[in-house]
């Protein structure tokens, strides 16, 4: 019995009302020892104990022992010490148990098919515009005539004459300026990859790499249907259905470019944001998708249903 009792699992409430009980108890003895000495106290005592010789002084200071409160010390201090056992046994059980998350069976699958947007991936710069066509002007005789008359410049160098040699550092500024910036190429974001990007929390556990994504997919689950609100708009005017949300898993697991695909009335489709948006306070980070070896930006695509219970 005692073996069992140490294996009690009771809940706070439970507890609680134990002590209350017991408190009840020890009123409802105390009571009825009053009553029952009182009840003896009115009877005839004096009679009954006249001219009878008392056993010792402290009998004898009490003069009837009828209603002696120290008869009844060994049974209550018997039924203290049993009381005393037994509540430091269902303090030691008191467990605080978790709200039971209520999870859909279809909660991953769509109701309809949603257009995944594509990636953005480095795409090659547009070719520059071609050159507007030239224009043809016409030119009169006279200024022909002018042009024909060229005249030479005399470019012979004599020997005593100096050149004056061109800094090369004037000639690497002005190369320098003539190079254009390279832009930075976008990173590619994937929508399927070799291993997909997890929940955090079961990273530590021993298992196969399917083990550990049905664990962090039922603690996604269990982590958005435990902090998701049902908007009292919605619960009003009976508003069911499936909200979508896309994201971006980055190579750090932080969730990023968060889109609000397919929404509700109500507001339905901002409680779901506000839960996904969360993810990035909590204590651990995704862990990021791989692809051939690497961490890579994914993105992810996540159903939230609103149903109310029946």
């Amino acid at each position: 019995m005692i073996e069992n009792l140490s294996n009690l699992e009771l809940s706070f409430g439970a507890v609680g009302a134990w002590f209350v009980g017991i408190a009840l108890l020890i009123l409802i003895t105390s009571l009825g020892l009053y009553f029952l000495l009182k009840r003896k106290a009115e009877s005839d005592l004096t009679s009954k104990y006249e001219g009878r010789k008392m056993s010792s002084p402290i009998v004898a200071a009490g003069q009837y022992p009828d209603v002696n409160p120290f008869r009844w010390r060994g049974p209550l201090i018997s039924f203290g010490v049993m009381l005393a056992l037994l509540s430091t046994l269902v303090a030691f059980g008191a467990t605080d148990y978790e709200d039971k998350v209520y999870v859909p069976d279809d909660a991953l699958e769509l109701e309809e098919e949603i257009e995944v947007e594509p990636p953005r991936t480095s795409e090659p710069p547009p070719p520059p515009p071609p050159p507007p066509p030239p224009v043809i002007e016409e030119v009169s005789e006279e200024e022909l005539e002018e042009e024909d008359e060229i005249e030479f410049e005399d470019m012979d160098i004599e020997e005593e004459e100096i050149i004056e040699e061109i800094p090369e550092e004037e000639v690497e500024e002005e190369v320098v300026e003539d190079v254009e910036p390279e832009e930075e190429e976008e990173e590619e974001i994937f929508v399927i990859v070799e291993q997909a990007p997890r929940f955090p929390g079961c990273e530590d556990m021993s298992g196969s790499k399917e083990e550990k994504e049905a664990c962090a997919t039922k603690k996604m689950l269990e982590y958005i249907y435990g902090n998701l609100k049902y908007p009292a708009i919605a619960r009003e005017n009976g508003i069911e259905g499936q909200v979508v949300i896309q994201f971006v898993v980055d190579k750090d697991g932080s969730v990023n470019d968060i889109n609000l695909v397919r929404d509700l009335e109500g507001g339905c489709g901002e409680a779901a944001l506000k839960v996904v948006k969360g993810m990035n306070s909590l204590p651990q980070r995704w862990t990021p998708g791989k692809q051939r070896g690497r961490a890579v930006k994914v993105k992810y695509t996540l159903p939230v249903k609103f149903k109310l219970e029946g």
